[in-house]
């Protein structure tokens, strides 16, 4: 019975990635607006999280285990054509989800160095609507930095595999933690990247180092057009940003790990300064901006977020559980709830098109304690809040 639910489920998201609609109920659809400035590219149909009529939205349900055995995976990226890859950290292997419920080995990033909290870390895919050549973006430890590098996604959904690497972005300072790696396409159609201190605090405040930022680039890499500082910074004085996500009305939002005090989960606005590592967590400081929620650091350790509607899904690492905040329509919060507890150290959550949400265990990485099938990507139903 679980293998067939399983495949059920996998066949309903492979037809929801392409149509749009789930077997489940899905999240009602709508246009998604930016706040930052128009990209010189054509903005992909895969850029977007799935968008949702401005709501709040629960668990609502029992989880579903879809793929088991992962070992330290980081980042998830659902395709426009069907599909799920997954990266994993250590080995720098990109695993494909097959809609039977297989994994299988995609490709190996080349050139991936890892080691400390270094490795393969974030995916992202983008279509060029030009020429129609579809890519995936990955951010990882090279031998003397961390960058982002593309490559043509080939074939089809169940035989996916990966083309030649090109570098999109370099130079930026990698170290055994602190190292960011988080990416995403923006509702403007551009690549955002998350960047940590890599134990150079002092790089945070500095607008023209790369460590401690949220940077936001062309596709091909490029400074993005508006940027604020006239470079590739789009926001500065962050430790370690590890989860990018836009609310239905285009706000975006991070989430960040605190030093000893505060963890952060923060509304993204342009040029703005986070205060680290001059503040942790809630400064009432006017140089600075505030979190909108700020947890202690056994509570969550947020890694991946995810949006639907007007709320925000925080994985939490240390804190093993799943938050729920509902943004306010002054982009504020109201105080977080638990939506998911039980499943150890959460990697990633992302917002499926058949409206659930999907997570990534991290019980592998060194730091969990690993359950026979660890690690695993579940599928969490949601419905509208009451």
């Amino acid at each position: 019975m679980r293998r067939s639910r399983r495949s059920l489920i996998l066949a309903c998201l492979l037809t929801a990635a392409i149509t749009a609609s789930g077997c489940a109920p899905s999240v009602p659809q709508e246009a998604v607006s930016t706040r930052a400035a128009s990209p010189t590219a054509t903005p992909s149909p895969t850029a977007v999280s799935t968008p949702a009529a401005q709501a709040r939205w629960r668990p609502a349900g029992a989880p579903t285990t879809l793929a088991t055995g992962l070992v330290a995976p980081w980042s998830i990226v659902a395709l426009d054509t069907g599909g799920v890859l997954i990266s994993e950290r250590d080995s720098g292997t990109v695993r494909e989800l097959t809609p039977g419920g297989e994994l299988r080995t995609a490709g190996v990033v080349p050139g991936v160095v890892s080691g400390g909290e270094s490795g393969l870390h974030g995916l992202a895919s983008w279509r060029d609507q030009a020429s129609g050549e579809r890519w995936l973006y990955a951010y990882h430890g090279a031998a003397d930095d961390n960058r982002v590098v593309r490559m043509p996604l080939l074939g089809d959904a169940g035989a996916l595999s990966l083309g030649d690497a090109q570098t999109v972005f370099a130079g930026i300072r990698r170290a055994n933690t602190h190292n960011g790696g988080r990416i995403a396409f923006g509702p403007d159609g551009l690549l955002y990247v998350s960047t940590g201190d890599a134990q150079n605090q002092d790089a945070a405040q500095d607008p023209d180092a790369l460590g401690g930022k949220i940077l936001r680039l062309t596709p091909e890499g490029a400074p993005a057009p508006g940027n604020p500082f006239g470079n590739a910074v789009w926001t500065l004085g962050h430790r370690n940003v590890q989860g990018l996500a836009w609310t239905a009305d285009g706000e975006m939002w991070a989430s960040e790990f605190g030093q000893n005090a505060w963890d952060e989960l923060n509304h993204i606005v342009a040029g703005a300064n986070y205060g680290w590592p001059v503040v942790e967590g809630e400064a009432g400081d006017a140089r600075f901006t505030d979190p909108v929620v700020a947890w202690t650091t056994s509570e969550a350790s947020p890694s991946g977020i995810a949006a639907v509607g007007d709320t925000v899904f925080v994985a939490g690492l240390r804190g093993e559980r799943l938050w729920v905040v509902d943004i306010t329509p002054s982009h504020a919060a109201d105080p977080p709830t638990v939506g998911l507890e039980g499943q150890g150290r959460l990697r990633d959550v992302i917002a499926a098109p058949d409206g659930s949400l999907w997570l990534l265990t991290n019980n592998t990485d060194g730091r969990g304690t690993p359950r026979a099938d660890d690690d695993v990507l579940i599928s969490l139903p949601l419905a509208p809040a009451p």
